[in-house]
C-alpha cells in the first residue's frame, strides 16, 4: 500500500514540507522529462500553485509540431516507396525524441496517451498515418477527453490498427468497439455487455473508403448500417458520432474513474488511492471532460508533492535518457537522439510499437535481468560520447551545480543529490561516491585545497562519479 497520505487539497509549502529543488524536480521527472538548473531557478520563485500553472498553460498555448513535407503523402506520391517510408520513419522518430527534450511536457503526455490509444506502425507501416496519428494524440493531450476519444477512433492508424476499415454494415467487425469499452473508456467488464459490443460494431461502420494506401482513410455510406441498433438500452439508427455521444451520457462517471485511475497510476502510483481519484474524476465531469482541469488539480495537490511519492516509481526507458539529458545539460546531435531512440527499443519501449494493445504497463516491468543490463551498458555510449566529443560538458555540470566549489564532498554530494531523486541512504554511501569522484587524484591536493574543479582531471573525475550513480539502484526511479 502507498504511504501517500497527502489530500488532493492545494500544496502550501510549509517548514516540514517546503518548496525545494527536491520537490520542483518530481514535478518535472513526473510531468515531464526533468529539469534544467534554469527551470529549477524560475519554478523557486513562484508559488507551487501558480508554478504548475504556469507550466501547463505554456503546453496549452503551444502550437503542435510542424507537419513534415511528407506528411499527406500517398502511395503513388513516392518513387521508392520502401526506402523513402524507411526514412521517413527515422526522421519522426528522431523528431519525437526531440520534441520530448525541447518541450518535455508536451512529450510526456502525448507518450502517455500513445500508450492508452495504442496502435502498432508495424501493423499499418504508412508514414503519412504515423505522423497523422501523432498528431491526434499530440493535439488532445491537454484538449477535452470526448473530442479526443471521436478523433482516435476514425484516425487511420487506428483504424488499419483494430480493422475499423474492414467494418461494414455486411460484415461488421468488433475489434475497436470491444477496445473502445476495454481499454480506451470503460476497463474490462466495466459497464457493458457483449450486446453492447455487437449493436456498437454496428454504429461504427462505414469507415472503410481509401483510394490508395496511405491515403486517407473516410466514411462510405454504402458500407453503414444504417438499420437501428441498441446501445446502452437506447434504441436508434445510430451512427460514429451517436455513439460517442451515448456513451458519454450514459456512462461518463464510469469513464471519468477509469480516466483518472490510469492517470493516477502513472503519475503518482501504481497502488491507487480511490478517494484521490473519485476526486479527480469529479472534476473531469464538472469540467465536461476537459483534461487539464485535472492535471492541474492532480500535479498541485499536496498528494502528489508528498514526501512518499517521491522517487517511488522505475523510469521508462525514454525518462532513463530524456531525463538524463535534461538534468546534465550535455549536448546532443541527430545520431545521439536516434541511438536513443534504438537503445529504448532495446530495453522495452520502441517508439509507436507498444507491446500490444493494452501497451507498456511501466513501474517494475520495466526492469529485469536482461534491461538492467541493457540500462547500465546504454550509458557507455551516452556518457563516453560526451567524453570524446565535449568533456568540457562534464566540468560545466559540476562547476554551476557547486558555485565551482573545490570540495570533493560537497561537489559529490550536490551531483549526486541532483540526480537521485532522494540520494543516497547513508553517510557511508556518500563516502563511497565522493571517493570514487577523487579517482586517482592524490589525496594531499584536496587537503591543502589546491585541487580545483579547473584541473585538467575534474572532467575525468565527474565521468567517473556518473558511472557510479548510473550503476545505483536508486537511479531506477524518478
Amino acid at each position: 500500500m502507498s504511504c501517500n497520505s497527502g489530500s488532493i487539497s492545494t500544496y502550501v509549502p510549509t517548514p516540514e514540507n517546503p518548496w525545494n529543488k527536491q520537490r520542483i524536480q518530481h514535478f518535472f521527472r513526473r510531468a515531464g522529462f526533468g529539469a534544467s538548473s534554469s527551470n529549477i531557478s524560475d519554478a523557486l520563485t513562484k508559488t507551487p500553485s501558480v508554478f504548475v500553472s504556469d507550466e501547463i498553460d505554456a503546453v496549452v498555448n503551444l502550437s503542435t509540431t510542424a507537419p513534415p513535407p511528407w506528411a499527406y503523402m500517398a502511395e503513388s506520391d513516392y518513387t521508392d516507396i520502401d526506402t523513402q517510408m524507411q526514412e521517413q520513419h527515422v526522421e519522426w522518430f528522431t523528431e519525437w525524441e526531440n520534441d520530448m527534450l525541447v518541450n518535455p511536457l508536451r512529450g510526456r503526455f502525448t507518450l502517455f496517451w500513445s500508450n492508452h490509444f495504442v496502435t502498432r506502425l508495424e501493423d499499418y507501416w504508412c508514414s503519412s498515418w504515423m505522423f497523422d496519428y501523432y498528431n491526434v494524440i499530440q493535439k488532445n493531450s491537454f484538449g477535452n477527453f470526448k473530442q479526443f476519444v471521436t478523433e482516435i477512433g476514425i484516425a487511420p492508424a487506428m483504424l488499419i490498427f483494430l480493422n475499423g476499415f474492414e467494418n461494414t454494415a455486411a460484415e461488421p467487425n468488433e475489434n475497436y468497439a470491444r477496445e473502445l469499452f476495454e481499454l480506451f473508456t470503460l476497463g474490462v467488464n466495466n459497464g457493458y455487455t457483449q450486446n453492447d459490443i455487437v449493436e456498437t460494431a454496428r454504429a461504427l461502420t462505414g469507415y472503410t473508403l481509401i483510394d490508395e494506401f496511405c491515403a486517407p482513410i473516410i466514411f462510405d455510406v454504402n458500407d453503414f448500417d444504417a438499420t437501428e441498433k441498441t446501445i446502452f438500452g437506447r434504441t436508434g439508427n445510430w451512427g460514429y458520432h451517436d455513439l460517442i455521444a451515448i456513451l458519454f451520457e450514459e456512462k461518463g462517471t464510469l469513464i471519468a474513474n477509469y480516466i483518472c485511475e490510469k492517470l493516477y497510476t502513472h503519475f503518482i502510483s501504481p497502488e491507487v488511492n480511490a478517494q484521490i481519484i473519485s476526486e479527480l474524476a469529479n472534476t473531469l465531469i464538472l469540467n465536461d471532460f476537459e483534461l487539464v482541469p485535472v492535471y492541474k488539480q492532480l500535479f498541485k495537490s499536496e498528494h502528489f508533492f508528498n514526501e512518499n511519492a517521491i522517487g517511488t516509481i522505475v523510469k521508462s526507458p525514454f525518462d532513463l535518457y530524456n531525463i538524463h539529458y535534461k538534468e546534465t545539460g550535455f549536448a546532443t546531435d541527430s545520431e545521439v537522439l536516434l541511438n536513443l531512440v534504438w537503445y529504448c527499443s532495446e530495453i522495452g519501449q520502441k517508439m509507436f510499437e507498444p507491446l500490444d494493445v493494452a501497451g507498456w504497463q511501466g513501474n517494475h516491468d520495466w526492469v529485469n535481468s536482461s534491461t538492467l543490463i541493457g540500462r547500465w551498458k546504454s550509458f557507455d555510449y551516452f556518457l563516453w560520447w560526451t567524453w570524446e566529443n565535449d568533456k568540457e560538458n562534464l566540468r560545466d555540470l559540476a562547476v554551476n551545480l557547486t558555485s565551482n566549489s573545490n570540495n570533493p564532498e560537497e561537489i559529490t554530494t550536490i551531483i549526486v543529490d541532483h540526480i537521485l531523486p532522494k540520494g543516497l541512504q547513508t553517510d557511508l554511501d556518500y563516502e563511497i561516491a565522493t571517493d570514487i569522484f577523487k579517482d586517482e587524484v592524490p589525496q594531499n591536493y584536496f587537503d591543502d585545497n589546491s585541487w580545483n574543479l579547473q584541473w585538467d582531471t575534474a572532467p575525468y573525475q565527474v565521468l567517473v562519479l556518473l558511472f557510479h550513480i548510473i550503476s545505483l539502484p536508486e537511479f531506477q526511479l524518478k
